[in-house]
């Protein structure tokens, strides 16, 4: 598997920790072939996640391709659930490697900034 240089800053940058998984076996006319390998993971954990205390967020590979918003919960292993919601063109944005920030809801008067990235 090829990683960019911007792909692994980016990923490092996040303060996420991301393991970098190489697929076996040969073949050919698959993801991987020219160099445009599609993301591994993509959400927020971690310090991606300001003022976190167990949030996750987790981004379906699917839903890169979505033309509509979507909204998704990072309760994670907290004690309670914010929401966010992600527009198609952030969506898209992560696709194309870029990290996406947005906030939560607030719940337990709090809210937290999410600075999502796929690797």
């Amino acid at each position: 598997m090829n990683i960019t240089r911007k792909r692994f800053l980016g990923a490092v940058g996040s303060g996420t920790v991301v393991l970098w998984l190489q697929g076996c076996g040969g073949g050919g006319g698959g993801y991987g072939d020219d160099g445009n390998d599609p993301p591994q993971s993509c959400g927020a954990s971690g310090t991606a996640i300001a003022g976190n205390h167990g949030h996750v967020l987790t981004i379906a590979e699917a839903d890169l391709n979505s033309v509509t918003d979507k909204t998704y919960s990072i309760q994670g292993s907290a004690g309670h659930d914010h929401t966010v919601t992600l527009t198609a063109a952030q969506l898209a944005s992560l696709k194309a490697g870029h990290s996406v920030a947005v906030t939560s809801t607030t719940t337990s008067a709090h809210m937290h900034v999410v600075t999502a990235n796929c690797a």
